[in-house]
């Protein structure tokens, strides 16, 4: 049984920190790959720091990001958050609480 399919069949499929670290061509194939095989299926999870607009950091060939993010906005539910980091913003707050005393 390939990735994809593997992958393809789980009822969720949770993507954490997509956009951290640059996909070669291979990566960027398979998670495409992995989308299509899921594609009005089954459901798909992501997180991220970054940006719709930053993605030909992460995907750097601009056909291939463009028909992942199309897959992966089709028929979804965005919900932007900011591209803060949460765990900075918690680090920051306990640490003020801690001088503050």
């Amino acid at each position: 049984m390939t990735d994809a399919i593997r992958y393809g069949r789980v009822d969720l499929l949770c993507i954490d920190e997509l956009g951290y670290m640059e996909l070669d061509r291979r990566g960027a194939e398979l998670l495409f790959q992995v989308l299509t095989e899921r594609e009005e299926k089954n459901s798909v999870a992501i997180a991220s720091n970054d940006s719709f607009g930053g993605r030909t950091k992460t995907l750097t060939d601009p056909r291939l990001c463009t028909a992942i993010v199309d897959r992966l906005t089709f028929g979804g539910n965005i919900i932007e958050t900011g591209t803060d980091s949460y765990r900075l913003a918690q680090t920051r707050a306990r640490a003020e609480q801690h001088v503050a005393g």
